[in-house]
């Protein structure tokens, strides 16, 4: 499975008798990201290995929690939780899933070559080092990581191919930083990363009663002509989109069958309404009634075991207890 999923390496592990482990892929046409929860383990690939399957591209991964240790054309790094590192498919390279007592998680992103818009050998500086993803763009990358799988299976399939492009967007432009070659970029791609950097804004300060246009432009060092430009190619405006959002959290605490006891001022306040009377009037035009009785039907239906049909899977789970022939799906 690994061999399919990623490369073809040689794998070894101190667990084989107690081996257990989870694998989640998502294909969105020609990227792909892949989580894998699993038992300490290590993955060595070789010429050999290199000549039997290379998908010509690059593997960037996210530490969840135990390290890893990578190495590859001469570099060695040692990654933590938070951490990002890169390897080429087409050198041969040795990662360690470093045994701590516990499972490893780590998600990777599948680039082919030629969709990264970067030189090779520009790229190649980064091979095997220790990248943060905990500020900026790193940060930006690893949410998108880590969110993929939830929303990825409520998805259309037509909407995936967005998301790779999402995906290799946010990698190309935090490669780029780390080797301070933003130039070598297309105008398209700065333009989605810029975007995908405002929506993120956006969402982390929901709760601000004073986000609006004027402070997210300040933010992102662009004139507030500038942002309302960029957001005529979205959807919504700037300030509707503030409004969806904020009614969509709100409406979630509601819905949230372990917050019934939560006052629903409080619940408008936490999203960024002033007071509850402006919170209930925004509520009730969008969902036609008042935040009370919206809450007390949705936990009414709750209780009564109604609920929505969860879409269909639009990716690929693999579970392994035990040896290697016990499988699952």
């Amino acid at each position: 499975m690994s061999a399919h999923e990623m490369v073809p390496a040689a794998l070894s592990t101190e667990h084989a008798d107690d081996f257990h482990g989870w694998a989640h892929s998502v294909d969105l046409s020609g990227v792909r990201v892949a989580e894998y929860t699993v038992s300490p383990m290590a993955g060595r690939r070789t010429p050999t290995h290199v000549r039997q399957r290379d998908p010509d591209g690059y593997q960037l991964f996210l530490v969840h929690d135990s390290p890893v240790r990578l190495q590859q054309q001469r570099n060695d790094a040692y990654l933590e939780a938070g951490d990002i590192g890169l390897f080429d498919t087409s050198l041969p390279f040795f990662a360690d899933l470093v045994d701590v007592g516990q499972l490893s998680q780590v998600t990777f992103l599948f680039m082919p070559r030629a969709a990264l818009p970067l030189p090779r050998d520009e790229v190649e500086r980064l091979l095997a080092l220790k990248l943060s993803a905990r500020t900026g763009t790193g940060a930006l990358l690893a949410r998108y990581l880590t969110g993929l799988r939830e929303h990825a299976a409520g998805c259309d399939p037509a909407e995936l191919p967005r998301l790779g492009t999402i995906g290799l967007d946010l990698a190309a432009m935090f490669l780029a930083g780390r080797l301070d070659a933003e130039r070598h970029l297309p105008a398209e791609t700065r333009y989605r990363a810029l975007v995908a950097r405002i929506d993120a804004y956006i969402d982390h300060h929901l709760g601000d009663p004073d986000l609006g246009p004027a402070d997210i432009a300040a933010h992102h060092h662009i004139s507030v002509r500038t942002l309302h430009l960029l957001f005529k190619q979205q959807p919504q405006t700037v300030s509707a989109t503030i409004r969806r959002r904020r009614l969509e959290r709100c409406h979630a605490d509601l819905t949230d069958p372990r917050l019934p006891n939560r006052p629903i001022g409080e619940i408008g306040l936490r999203w960024g309404y002033r007071t509850t009377a402006e919170f209930s009037r925004a509520f009730r035009a969008a969902y036609g009634m008042s935040p009370r009785d919206y809450r007390k039907q949705a936990l009414a239906e709750d209780e009564a075991g109604e609920g929505t049909a969860q879409p269909p899977h639009s990716s690929t789970d693999v579970a392994y207890a035990g040896s290697s022939s016990n499988r699952r799906p």
